[in-house]
């Protein structure tokens, strides 16, 4: 194992839960504003991930007032204070760009179980 492999596996996160795509994710995120610093939750389904190892990012989408907000996490932030897996999502593509053009029922995907840790 070289050095760059040693020392990305010490930014390594592992608290964090097995995350697929289609799933419906909460991300909690550290927000600073001013001095003070707060918790924000951010919550939708996981459309894309990319990477891998430290550099891995997750594409979170949700609804918001009739508008599609689109939110790129890197999972081993230290920003990012926790993520949980609200439920899984039965999908056959490694992208979900697809459900950009989509609203209402149309736009939603079945469901399973999540896996237990």
């Amino acid at each position: 194992m070289n050095i760059i492999d040693t020392i990305e596996k010490e930014g390594m996160r592992q608290d964090l839960p097995e995350i697929a795509i289609g799933d419906q994710v909460k991300v909690n995120v550290k927000v600073k504003e001013g001095d003070k610093e707060r918790i924000q939750t951010y919550e939708g389904y996981v459309i894309a991930k990319k990477n891998g190892g430290i550099r891995e990012t997750i594409v979170v989408r949700r609804v918001t007032f009739g508008v599609g907000v689109e939110r790129t996490f890197p999972i081993h932030s230290p920003k990012i204070d926790s993520i949980e897996v609200v439920r899984g999502g039965k999908v056959r593509r490694a992208k979900l760009y697809y459900l950009k053009n989509r609203t209402g029922k149309a736009a939603k995907l079945k469901a399973v179980k999540p896996k237990e840790n």
